[in-house]
């Protein structure tokens, strides 16, 4: 039995030339209760990112983790191969931390850049080998994209929603989607 279905979304796709209206028809889906919005912009773009209410970023929580486990691992790796194979020179401690310091710093870097990348494409869902239907070129070329599942009883009302901010472009559509 398979772990996942796959079913089709029913929804509307509007296309905005300006940043105001589509900041505008998120924030009125919103407030009617809508919540599977996605927008598409060509630029990273933080009154879009307001409007759909993200806040900041989980993968920093994963650099913070893989940094702190590299510098662990480093000041562990020096300390346990000093006490295993001691080097006495000169009267000096067999364990000297400013010696360690240069492997502990490279290891908590080394670890926290690829807790970066593996909370990124965890977090961005990558690889999705899924296509998306509801998707137009333009929006990579300068125009404002967003797409709304919207149940068959209240598309009139998303639609009202989507034209009062006068969209360049507005169309039914479907989208694959993933059910776990």
């Amino acid at each position: 039995m398979s772990a996942t279905t796959s079913t089709r979304m029913t929804g509307l796709l509007a296309g905005y030339d300006f940043l105001d209206s589509i900041v505008d028809a998120i924030e009125g889906l919103k407030k009617a209760g809508f919540k599977k919005i996605t927008a598409y912009v060509p630029y990273p773009e933080h009154h879009i990112e307001a409007a759909l209410g993200y806040g900041q970023s989980p993968v920093r929580v994963f650099t913070l983790v893989g940094g702190l486990t590299g510098a662990a691992t480093g000041m562990a790796l020096t300390v346990w191969t000093s006490s295993l194979w001691p080097l006495v020179v000169g009267g000096k401690p067999i364990i000297g931390m400013p010696a360690y310091i240069v492997l502990t710093f490279e290891l908590a870097v080394l670890f926290g850049a690829l807790a970066t990348l593996i909370g990124f494409g965890i977090n961005a869902h990558i690889p999705d080998l899924k296509p998306r239907v509801a998707y137009d070129p333009e929006f990579s070329a300068g125009r404002y994209g967003l797409w709304v599942v919207v149940p068959p009883e209240r598309m009139e009302e998303a639609r009202r929603i989507l034209e009062a901010q006068e969209p360049a472009e507005l169309r039914v559509g479907e989208q694959e989607a993933a059910d776990a």
